[in-house]
C-alpha cells in the first residue's frame, strides 16, 4: 500500500506543454480513476507515476519519498495496458509467472502467487491454455493476475477495457471492482476516457483537461456539484443542458431565466451578488420531466424520440443552438413534431457564471 503525491508536475514534449501543474493526493489503498477528453494529459500523468516518461519540473512522491529517479522496476508499481502484451507462445501460468521468474523468486512462491492470483480471478482452470484459446477478457485477466503475483504497491491501469465489446466491458467492470474489494490494501490508479468506468469504479475521480485537474471529488460530488462547465458537461450521459441565462431578482429572491424563456423564472437561491449578471443555466437531461401546465422551463418540438425500452430520450427544439435532451423512463407516448413543455425541480438545477465556474446548485 501506498500513499502518492503529485506535486506541481510539469510534463513538455519539445515546445508543447502537456501536463501544466498538477497537484494531486491520492490516500493508500485508494482506487482513483483518470478522466477527460483525448490529449487531456491523463495517459502522459499515469506514465510519469510510473516512470515511463521523465518529469520535467515537480516531483512524484510514494509514501513521502520521492521517485523521480528511481526506475520503474524498482517503484512497486504494476501496470496494465490496453493491449494485453501476453506472449503467445507461454501459457496463462507461463505469462502470469514469466516476471518472478525473472526475478529469480523460489518455485515455491511463483507456484503460491500465480494459483492465489488465478483463484481471485476465476483463471484456474485456463491455467494451461495458450492466449490464442483465451477471449478477449479472459486475456485482459491475465494481464491483470500478472500484475497481481508481482505484489505491487501501486496498480496502474491504462483504459485496460478500451479494446472489448461492450458485454465484455460490463463484465470486466464488475471484475476489476470485486479486485478492488480483494486487494484493499492496493492503491489503483485507473485511466479511461469512458465515465461510466469511472463512475462505478472510483473512490474518487480526478477530471483533467488541456493538462490540468478541473475537479478531484466522488462519482456523486461531480455528479451533483460539479465546479465548472468543462465537468457540468462530461460528467453524465447524455451530457447536462446548457442553455444562456439572464439573473435577476423578483419578490426579495434571486431568479434565473433561460433566454427564449423570458417568462419562466426559476428559483436556484442564487447569491444577491450575482442578480444582474449573464450566466449559463443547466439541468441534467434525467431531470426533466414533462408538463402541460405552466411550470415550463423549455417549450419545443419533439425533433426526435429515441426509445430504449426501459427509457426515452426526447431531443426537444427550444430555439437554442442544440436541442434540449429529456432523459424519460419507460416508452413516452409522444410524436415527432409534438409540442411539449419540460420542467425540472429547482433543487436540481445548476448555474454558472460568465466565466462558467459554478456558484449555485438547486437549494444548496
Amino acid at each position: 500500500m501506498a500513499e502518492l503525491r503529485l506535486r506541481d508536475i510539469h510534463k513538455s514534449f519539445g515546445s508543447v506543454e502537456v501536463i501544466k501543474g498538477v497537484d494531486l493526493e491520492i490516500n493508500a489503498g485508494e482506487f482513483v480513476v483518470f478522466v477527460g477528453p483525448s490529449g487531456c494529459g491523463k495517459s502522459t500523468l499515469l506514465r510519469l507515476i510510473a516512470g515511463l516518461e521523465d518529469i520535467t519540473s515537480g516531483d512524484v512522491e510514494f509514501d513521502g519519498e520521492v521517485v523521480n529517479e528511481i526506475p520503474p522496476a524498482l517503484r512497486g508499481i504494476a501496470m496494465v495496458f490496453q493491449s494485453y502484451a501476453l506472449y503467445p507462445h507461454m501459457t496463462v501460468y507461463g505469462n502470469m509467472a514469466f516476471g518472478m521468474k525473472l526475478a529469480k523468486a523460489p518455485k515455491a512462491e511463483i507456484e503460491k502467487a500465480v494459483r492465489g492470483a488465478a483463484e481471485i480471478l476465476q483463471l484456474t482452470e485456463y491455467l494451461d491454455r495458450l492466449p490464442k484459446q483465451l477471449s478477449g477478457g479472459q486475456r485482459q485477466r491475465v494481464a491483470i493476475g500478472r500484475a497481481i503475483v508481482r505484489n505491487p504497491r501501486v496498480f496502474l491501469f491504462d483504459e485496460p477495457l478500451s479494446n472489448l465489446d461492450a458485454a465484455l466491458r460490463v463484465s470486466m467492470r464488475i471484475e476489476i471492482n470485486k479486485l478492488h474489494e480483494r486487494l484493499s490494501n492496493v492503491t489503483m490508479i485507473y485511466v479511461t476516457h469512458d465515465q461510466v468506468e469511472a463512475m462505478t469504479l472510483a473512490d474518487r475521480i480526478v477530471v483533467l483537461h488541456a493538462g490540468l485537474v478541473e475537479q478531484v471529488g466522488t462519482p456523486i460530488e461531480l455528479y451533483d456539484r460539479p465546479q465548472n462547465l468543462f465537468v457540468a458537461r462530461f460528467i453524465g450521459s447524455p451530457a447536462m443542458n446548457t442553455v444562456p441565462c439572464s439573473i435577476d431578482a423578483a419578490n426579495g429572491e434571486a431568479k434565473v431565466t433561460p433566454q427564449k424563456h423570458a417568462t419562466t423564472k426559476v428559483d436556484a437561491r442564487i447569491p444577491a451578488s450575482a442578480v444582474g449578471m449573464n450566466g449559463t443555466f443547466g439541468v441534467r437531461p434525467e431531470h426533466l420531466s414533462v408538463t402541460t401546465g405552466n411550470d415550463a422551463i423549455f417549450r419545443g418540438s419533439i425533433d426526435v424520440a429515441e426509445r430504449l425500452g426501459e427509457l426515452t430520450l426526447l431531443y426537444v427544439d427550444c430555439g437554442y443552438d442544440e436541442p434540449i435532451i429529456a432523459k424519460l423512463e419507460g416508452n413516452v407516448p409522444v410524436k415527432r413534431h409534438e409540442h411539449v413543455g419540460l420542467t425540472a425541480q429547482t433543487d436540481l438545477i445548476h448555474v454558472f457564471d460568465d466565466k462558467g465556474i459554478a456558484f449555485a446548485h438547486g437549494n444548496a
